[in-house]
């Protein structure tokens, strides 16, 4: 008999999540939106990773152990770049969900 492992992520609020990242140098903070998005206002500290370009993410981040935390814009995209992750052996991803949910200050690239 054959049992799989179920895929799965763990989900808190962006404010949360934040403070667990600031609190933590382990943790990979990482935005999925597109570079433009990116550049207009982010969370400080975090890396940019368009979700189109969620495929080159071992190049980045090779080790599947680092908890990786992952936000997007509303939480549509992080949580499909969180289930493309754990798919891909990733076994520490958090979806913090949209920044538009988060009340901290941001950084603007421009």
């Amino acid at each position: 008999m054959l049992f799989f492992k179920k895929e799965t992520y763990d989900k808190q609020s962006i404010e949360a999540g934040i403070a667990e990242y600031r609190k933590n140098t382990s943790i990979h903070l990482i935005d999925v939106r597109t570079k433009e998005e990116y550049d207009e206002g982010h969370i400080l500290g975090s890396s940019n990773l368009p979700l189109q370009e969620i495929g080159s993410i071992t190049h980045r981040y090779p080790d599947k152990h680092s908890p990786l935390y992952i936000y997007c814009h509303s939480g549509a995209r992080s949580k499909r770049a969180c289930q493309y992750l754990v798919k891909n052996g990733y076994d520490h991803v958090v979806d913090l969900g949209g920044i538009m949910r988060y009340d901290g200050p941001l950084k603007k690239s421009k």
